[in-house]
């Protein structure tokens, strides 16, 4: 898989003071566990997708542009399962950073240990060859506050993924739910967004996150 992402701007984020001190950044790189292909064509992006739709937020970012979100199902998607069988781990894995992910507008303010990914080996990485993730644990994927579509791939990922799309005003645009794993399909969200978080599958909903929150970077 490809990725390149620099959380070195986290101070774009309003609430986010503090993020210029983690100096982010991530991923995509082929044979990591996910894969950014600005190149490919529209056809690579999650078929199953709505339409994007302008967000109705009472506070939105100060911006003349409406927020790309695209919302989720009303019913949950198949549960996705484990890989039954995990390919070798050729490295082991190293200590990588840690922030924190806040849900200020979900019930209960749910808040996430999320793991940084910041050099190049990080980044290509990712959550690879992993046969768990704690409840409350995640991966932070920044591209330093820049807007683009992204697209992320499974490859030796042998954990199931919510993958949340969040815009660089921290409105989260769209959520894939219950990747499988070992898929090598490029997935992503029609709308541009600047940081992608991979927690559990179901972690989302269960939490009553959806397209259109709003997170916080601690």
């Amino acid at each position: 898989m490809r990725a390149s992402l620099s959380f070195g701007s986290f101070g774009s984020f309003g609430s986010f003071g503090s993020f210029g001190s983690f100096g982010l950044c991530i991923l995509l790189v082929a044979g990591c566990n996910r894969t950014e292909e600005p190149h490919s064509s529209g056809d690579a992006q999650a078929a199953a997708l709505p339409a994007a739709t302008p967000a109705q937020t009472e506070k939105s970012a100060p911006s003349s542009k409406a927020a790309c979100v695209i919302p989720m199902t009303a019913e949950p998607p198949h549960r996705a399962a484990s890989a039954l069988h995990c390919p070798p781990d050729p490295q082991g894995q190293g200590e990588l950073a840690h922030g924190y992910v806040v849900f200020t507008e979900a019930p209960g303010s749910p808040r996430l240990n999320v793991e940084l990914a910041r050099t190049e080996a990080e980044k290509e990485r990712g959550l690879m060859y992993r046969t768990k993730l704690p409840d409350a644990q995640g991966m932070l994927f920044s591209w330093g506050g820049v807007e683009e579509p992204r697209m992320f791939w499974m490859r030796n990922t042998c954990i199931p993924l919510d993958m949340m799309f969040i815009a660089r005003d921290g409105t989260i645009a769209g959520i894939l739910e219950q990747v499988p794993t070992l898929n090598d399909e490029p997935r992503g969200v029609p709308c541009p967004t600047a940081y992608v978080l991979e927690v559990n599958a179901g972690w989302s909903r269960a939490h009553g996150i959806q397209s259109g929150t709003r997170v916080h970077f601690e």
